[in-house]
């Protein structure tokens, strides 16, 4: 039977922990309040990902079980990283839209009805 060991940890580092991700999420809320361009979804990400990370090693215990598994966890974690990154900004460069390029934003309703209002709808439909 293989041999089962306990590690106990500080609640201190619990605690540490628990105001890391606080921060941290304080942190992505305060930069989707910059204007980074594209690259707010990749800073999100990478906090999002540093989040994970925090909770996936330390309350889950899986920094204390192996070095092996510890590797696993955090290649595992960029690999989703990279994937997310690459699909998020493969979308957002696929998109054709003139008032998306200007300000990286979706165009305001009151654009809309503007361009709209150049076009001017047949009179007599037979």
């Amino acid at each position: 039977m293989a041999e089962h060991s306990e590690h106990i940890v500080p609640s201190s580092l619990y605690w540490l922990i628990f105001i890391t991700l606080i921060v941290a999420t304080g942190l992505t809320a305060w930069i989707a309040t910059v204007d980074l361009g594209p690259f707010n979804t990749v800073v999100a990400l990478v906090i999002a990902t540093c989040k994970a990370s925090l909770v996936v090693l330390f309350f889950m215990h899986v920094k204390y079980t192996s070095e092996k598994m510890t590797k696993a966890i955090l290649i595992s974690a960029v690999f989703w990283l990279l994937l997310l990154l690459i699909l998020s900004l493969a979308d957002y460069s696929s998109r054709r839209s003139e008032q998306n390029t200007l300000t990286g934003s979706v165009a305001a309703p009151h654009a809309v009805v503007m361009a709209a209002s150049q076009y001017s709808l047949p009179t007599n439909v037979a």
